[in-house]
């Protein structure tokens, strides 16, 4: 005959629990850690962040991420309007505000 006969491979063997746990352990210690160092701490940022434009009023210091230094006068829905130097005013979104500044900040620069 041309054609040799074939033959049935052996069942593979079951795969034990514990070796399936072993070969996936790696990848849940990798998510745990990516948990603990980058996504929680920045979900906290974020929420501090949010409670910071939520409070915003008018008087207030504050710094823009475009570095910006200014005193809030007037506060609206998705904007703030800051007083960057006597008679000039400027509109910014709220969610450009980065810091609360204490007050006086203004004055000592």
């Amino acid at each position: 005959m041309l054609i040799p006969s074939a033959f049935a491979a052996d069942a593979a063997p079951a795969a034990d629990a514990m070796t399936t746990l072993g070969q996936f352990l790696p990848l849940i210690v990798i998510f745990v850690l990516f948990w603990f160092m980058l996504i929680r701490p920045q979900m906290k940022q974020a929420k501090e962040q949010r409670k910071l434009i939520e409070a915003l009023q008018k008087g207030d210091e504050v710094t823009t991420s475009a570095g910006i230094v200014g005193r809030i006068t007037k506060v609206a829905d998705g904007y703030v309007s800051l007083e960057i130097a006597p008679d000039t005013v400027i509109t910014v979104q709220k969610h450009t505000v980065s810091t609360l500044l204490p007050k006086g900040t203004i004055k000592a620069l």
